[in-house]
């Protein structure tokens, strides 16, 4: 079992930044993918950003240019650095990781944008 402790969100105001933070703790080794996703009230869960081991990243269309994401392989970590936040941002957001093809979630953390 692999357990995902995001942290870092917040209510900030449009134009603003913040940092989401991923902890995977637990059964670690073979762990692939790590990312972000976001579900907004009636919304489905969208993908944000997502970096491969070898360090490939995807990105969202929606947050390209102003979004960026890491990993710390020795923290088994990983981040999600947001400029020029939108109301639109406004969401909880998911940390998920694969491991040997199963994906583990985290419990989520909330992100809202004041206009």
């Amino acid at each position: 079992q692999v357990q995902l402790v995001e942290s870092g969100g917040g209510l900030v105001q449009a134009g603003g930044s913040l940092r989401l933070s991923c902890a995977a703790s637990g059964s670690i080794f073979g762990i692939n993918a790590m990312g972000w996703y976001r579900q907004a009230p009636g919304k489905q869960r969208e993908l944000v950003a997502l970096i491969t081991s070898g360090s490939s990243t995807n990105y969202g269309d929606s947050v390209k240019g102003r979004f960026t994401i890491s990993r710390d392989t020795v923290k088994n970590a990983v981040y999600l650095e947001m400029n020029s936040l939108k109301p639109e941002d406004t969401a909880v957001y998911y940390c998920r990781v694969i491991k040997y093809g199963f994906m583990y979630w985290g419990q989520g953390t909330q992100v809202t944008v004041s206009s």
